[in-house]
């Protein structure tokens, strides 16, 4: 079987070092059990940093070996590294701007070059180590520029990316001044996950505004890849949680619980780690107000904050710290009692033992973050509660985990006034309540693991490059070029049908800028003066514009999808149309075009097009929804047909297409070889048109009838300069 390759910022270990000797542990963590727990027939190796800056090359030597006998490869980085890499842009840009605290992003070149760098030697490394066939998945947003990195030099490579913390909306992210190439890196990967749809969505709307990309159902066409984007909510080791005995002390849970019950107080629990981000304050003042106001609860609930040390030497952290500091010694001066302190208040963190004791002691948990990616917390607390059934979860409807826990008290972290009405909802609960609402939870908890979440994941990358690989099977390949060469070279009299926009010229936000460069001029003049060879540029361009463009080289051409036919250097309407339904068209077009500003009206001698090529795509989608009915209403009874193509609506005549347009020709003289390339929709008519054994040549990765696909406009080009070589 193919090899997983896992590449994320850290190892799941911790080097520590005594007295010269090293020693491993392994780091508690759900990236590393949910990974652990796969099918332990998938080959795994893991590539990270190995936690603390080691620059001796003797050590580095005894590190390597030693994770190596546990499918280990550590990366080794510079005091500098780590300083601009990890701390700088990592934890002083992406973090606060990710999690919409763009206040405390520090923009430093510095920081980004580092970063860039870094990058660089987790691709150099991975490349190292990599096999066509493995399977690599990065993890997380210290590595966003890596799969591109690793794509430009292993092209076919199957890469996964997954966001372990919120997308921003596209109003937040568009501020970072590297915004597309962050993008750009993410989009080497094949498939891209996050944790919930509001992250995926903004993600989707970034690429879109920012590198141009559009998706269809998550999927977005990059070049000749098919970047598959979605939902992957991550879960936790639910047993684990659920049934601590098996893993920790039994006396001693049981012990620690006795003890945190022994006061007969409710118990509300709070843990964190010390982050701007998690709403800490905010929470205290919420508990300093509930027990303000509801004066019958002094001395009888106690609110437990566990908050575990993090990143202590940056100034917004050693400021939060002061601030929680601040408000703890405020709020137990003013309402501690001889036998009562309204918080106990811990700073540090708490061996797993211990931990789950405060999930089944807890009557409470409290979990409020003012932005989480997921926050596995609250999910740990229900699992705690498995074997008593009782507790409340009050949850930030900000925490990921809150579209799928939909069945605790979900509050807004930054309304105290609604997070002290869920704290008297949630201890005035009723039991057989508190149970309905935790058997709820768990049962999504216990379907929904981490391991399932890796599994889900890998198997889905699995299935993607799979189909990637069956796309291929109708991609013109070398062998087939050839054979499709000698078979032009072989005929006596050829017929080779082209489009123009998307097939031999890009397309482009203004159609009026697509002019022919010379190269492509080139090409048809000597295409065209092949012995024996009928070209014919069929477009849905007017023939004035293909006139101007493409009428010196002598060439039949089809303007309008077929209305016009230009035949011997005269053109002609192909049957008996009209056009005087415009002057009912046009103000509908008229009106659309006042309301939206950007778009613009392209008139041809037998259609009308409404384009939006360069507004806002969800307000374009709006403004077809809002009229198409009027058009559907007003063409039914004038034999005309609306088209909606890539940006634009286009009102024409029925029973007008490309395929009557090649017939048309086919009708004239017989061919022992004809060659037809479009790119979309409208170019199915003329594959159709057609008999089975000529070369139809889709543009693109699109669900075609043509025979065979080319990537793009280059390829194109490509197999006409074989065609005339």
């Amino acid at each position: 079987m193919s090899r997983l390759v896992i590449v994320s910022n850290r190892l799941p270990i911790t080097i520590d070092q005594k007295k010269g000797e090293l020693f491993y542990h392994p780091s508690a963590g759900g990236l590393a059990t949910g990974l652990n727990s796969l099918d332990t027939q998938i080959e795994k190796i893991w590539i990270g940093w190995a936690g603390k800056a080691i620059e001796d090359e003797t050590e580095q030597a005894e590190v390597t070996a030693d994770l190596g006998k546990q499918g280990l490869i550590p990366l080794f980085l510079s005091q500098e590294d780590i300083s601009l890499y990890y701390e700088g842009f990592s934890n002083k840009v992406i973090w606060p701007h990710f999690h919409y605290f763009s206040q405390y992003t520090t923009y430093r070149d510095d920081y980004w070059a580092a970063y860039q760098a870094v990058n660089r030697k987790f691709a150099d490394l991975v490349l190292q180590h990599i096999q066509p066939d493995d399977f690599i998945w990065v993890h997380d947003y210290q590595l966003m520029l890596l799969p591109a990195m690793i794509r430009a030099e292993q092209p076919d490579v199957s890469i996964g990316f997954f966001l372990h913390i919120p997308f921003p909306s596209y109003e937040i992210f568009r501020i970072l001044p590297w915004r597309e190439d962050i993008l750009n890196g993410v989009l080497g990967a094949d498939q891209i996950g996050f944790h919930t749809f509001d992250y995926m969505r903004h993600f989707l709307s970034a690429v879109y505004r920012i590198a141009g990309y559009e998706h269809q159902f998550g999927k977005l066409p990059v070049g000749d890849r098919l970047v598959n984007v979605d939902v992957f909510p991550m879960g936790i080791d639910y047993d684990k949680y659920a049934f601590p005995e098996r893993l920790a002390d039994e006396e001693m849970i049981r012990n620690r619980i006795e003890r945190l019950k022994s006061k007969g107080r409710k118990l509300i629990l709070s843990i964190d780690r010390l982050d701007y981000t998690k709403g800490i304050p905010q929470r205290i003042r919420a508990f300093e107000k509930f027990i303000a106001e509801h004066q019958q609860y002094r001395g009888k609930v106690t609110l437990m904050l566990i908050v575990v040390p993090s990143r202590s030497n940056v100034d917004q952290y050693q400021e939060l710290k002061d601030e929680v500091d601040t408000l703890v010694g405020k709020i137990n001066g003013q309402y501690r009692t001889f036998g009562w302190s309204p918080i106990q208040y811990y700073y540090r963190s708490f061996p797993f033992g211990e931990l789950t004791a405060m999930y089944q002691a807890a009557d409470i948990a409290m979990i409020t973050p003012l932005r989480d990616g997921m926050n596995l917390v609250a999910k740990e607390f229900v699992a705690g509660k498995e074997t008593l059934g009782q507790g409340v979860l009050i949850l930030s409807e900000m925490a990921g985990a809150a579209n799928e826990l939909t069945d605790a008290l979900i509050v807004n972290p930054q309304d105290v006034n609604d997070m002290v009405a869920a704290l008297l909802y949630a201890l005035e609960m009723p039991e057989d309540e508190q149970a309905e609402r935790l058997g709820k939870m768990q049962e999504k908890l216990q379907k929904y693991t981490v391991r399932h979440w890796a599994t889900t994941f890998i198997k889905e990358q699995m299935q993607l490059y799979e189909f990637k690989e069956r796309k291929k099977t109708n991609l013109l390949k070398k062998e087939e070029r050839n054979q499709l060469v000698d078979a032009y070279r072989a005929a006596q009299k050829k017929l080779v049908l082209l489009d123009y926009d998307g097939t031999l010229m890009g397309f482009q936000p203004d159609p009026s800028t697509v002019v022919p460069d010379a190269e492509l001029l080139e090409l048809l003049t000597k295409l065209k003066d092949e012995p024996g060879t009928k070209l014919v540029v069929i477009s849905g361009r007017d023939r004035q514009t293909l006139d101007q463009w493409l009428g010196h080289l002598g060439i039949d051409m089809a303007a309008e999808h077929g209305v016009w036919i230009k035949r011997r250097g005269e053109w002609k309407v192909s049957s008996a149309l009209t056009n005087n339904w415009k002057d009912d068209i046009r103000p509908v077009l008229e009106s659309l075009l006042e309301r939206t500003p950007g778009s613009f009206i392209e008139e041809k001698e037998y259609s009308l097009a409404w384009h939006y090529r360069t507004i806002d795509k969800d307000l374009g989608e709006k403004r077809v929804r809002e009229f198409r009915d009027v058009l559907l209403y007003l063409t039914a009874n004038l034999d005309l047909q609306v088209l909606e193509g890539n940006k634009v609506v286009e009102i024409k005549n029925a029973g007008v297409n490309k395929g009557k347009a090649t017939m048309y020709w086919l009708s004239k003289e017989e061919y022992d070889f004809q060659l037809a390339i479009g790119d979309d929709h409208t170019d199915e008519d003329t594959f159709k048109a057609l008999p089975p054994e000529a070369y139809t040549i889709k543009v693109g990765l699109a669900q075609t009838a043509a025979r065979f696909k080319l990537i793009g406009v280059g390829n194109v080009r490509q197999l006409l300069r074989q065609l005339t070589s």
